[in-house]
Order: structure tokens, then sequence, then C-alpha cells
């Protein structure tokens, strides 16, 4: 394995500092470098760019996007065992990072950035990658102040992002609003064996690009009916929109829907025409 840096090599930093991976971060460490180089790169040049990056424990995706080319890398850690570690990559890139010790789930970015945009590079603690999309998913004004996601998930979760009806089986609320205001894609595997200590299912970086124009939808109905579709998936519509309508079957056929279709049948388009007519009924 070849360095990227003149920095120690991530294993050796990692046992001075008695780093080991906590189950309930969430955390699985990648000592391999020139990996976590490929997944830098797999979001675009990063020459100049703002990075905002989510986990970075001992910090080897912090390196790889510092030796890359990014011009400041904003790293979110809750632990605070991995800052020794990190404080000597800041000092190696002076001025390029800046570590913030906290929650991701609460720590304000917006006010981190001072009104620019920023990428999102990360490798999601497990247990917190779901909650942290949805979150940048939802926010407004849109487009908002990310300009792409390169996310690592597990490999299920990754499909479940990508999905579309012709994958029943994953093809969910997940899909529906990544997919409603996102472009999204599998870029490749992460394999078990990369990680310290090994998960146990295979990984997968998922890329999400904002679309400039959606189609205009009210989010909170959006996901309002998606809950009430999927949570019953196995019934038609006009028995699981129930829970949103009384009486659904009008407005699921003003929608261009038929109320014995499945939610798994159901278009991203779909969903958004479901709850846009229910906006002009409510």
């Amino acid at each position: 394995m070849s360095q990227i840096d003149s920095l120690p090599p991530l294993r050796e930093v990692v046992e001075r500092h008695g780093l080991t991976a906590q189950k309930s971060l969430g955390q699985n460490f990648l000592y391999d470098l020139n990996l976590t180089s490929r997944i830098a790169r797999a979001a675009g040049p990063l020459e100049g760019e703002v990075i905002v990056e989510i986990g970075p424990g001992p910090g080897g995706l912090t390196r790889a996007l510092l030796a890359n080319g990014a011009g400041r890398v904003i790293a979110v850690e809750r632990d605070r065992r991995c800052l020794p570690a990190l404080a000597e990559i800041a000092a190696h890139y002076p001025g390029r990072l800046e570590v913030v010790e906290g929650d991701a789930l609460t720590v304000d970015l917006v006010e981190r950035l001072g009104g620019k945009p920023a990428r999102i590079v990360a490798n999601l603690p497990y247990n917190i990658g779901t909650p942290l999309l949805v979150g940048w998913l939802s926010l407004d004004p849109w487009p908002s102040w990310w300009t792409s996601l390169t996310l690592m998930f597990q490999r299920e979760v990754a499909e479940r992002i990508v999905a579309t009806p012709e994958q029943r089986a994953d093809y969910g609320r997940l899909a529906v609003l990544s997919n409603w205001r996102c472009e999204t894609k599998i870029l490749f595997d992460v394999p078990r064996s990369a990680f310290v200590p090994p998960p146990k299912i295979t990984s997968a970086i998922v890329q999400l690009l904002p679309r400039q124009d959606p189609e205009p939808c009210d989010k909170r109905l959006l996901e309002r009916i998606t809950l009430a579709a999927f949570g019953q998936r196995r019934k038609m519509l006009r028995q699981s929109l129930k829970a949103v309508l009384a009486e659904p079957a009008d407005w699921i056929e003003q929608a261009s829907l038929a109320p014995t279709a499945r939610a798994e049948e159901v278009p991203v388009s779909g969903f958004v025409r479901l709850a846009n007519t229910l906006a002009e009924r409510l």
C-alpha cells in the first residue's frame, strides 16, 4: 500500500492513539489509503473545493481529501478519542482542516460554511447514515448548500436509495425522497475486508446529485403519503391510503393512478402527483 502523504501509516496512528472502533458509534475504520483516495476522487475534482466530512475517525478519508487537493475540509467528529489524530493532520495541512467536535445530526453546518456551497464526502457511521441523508434531502430552499453527496452506506441501504419500481423489494420511501430531488447511482462496492473491524456485510459508495428543478411538491405531504403507502406495501393504494384520506379512490384517480396499484408499482412522479392533488383538496 503506497502512502498518499508523509504522515505515518493509518494503522500506526490508530495504535499510537489507542483507538478502537466503537460499535455504539457505528464506527468501522478504513486503513487502506489507496481506497480512501479512490473515494475522494469519486467526488470529482477537489482542487479548491470545500468538503464536509462526517465521522472522520482517525482521518483516513480526511487525508485523502486533502492530498487530492481539497481547499478546505470541515470534519465533524463526535468521538473525542479521535481528535488528537485529526489534530496531527490539521498541522500537516495548515489552514485547510477544521475539526468540529459534535453530533452531525445537530451541528449547524450552514453557519460553519458562511454561505458558501460544499460537497459532502463521508464514510458515514452506519447508525446515523440514513437519518443524515433524509435530513440533507429535506432541506429548503432547494437546491441547498451542498452540491453533491458521495457517501458510504451498507450495500442494502445503497440499493434502497437508488431503487426504482423495477426493483420492488428495495423500492420504498427512501428511494422516492432520494430520486425526487436527486439523481442517484451506486459507484462501487467496498468489501468487508477493507474495514477494521470488518462489518457483517458489503458496503457501497453512493453519489447523489441535486436536481436543479425537481417537480414542485409539498414535502410534508409526500412524506405522509409514502409513509402510509409503503407502511402497507402489500395492500392496494385504495386501502393503504385510507390512513391519509378516508375515501381515497377519487383522489388516486385524479393523480392518474389506479386505485388497485400497490406502492411498489408507483414511480416517483406518481407519488408527486398524489401529493399535489391532495394539496388541492386540503
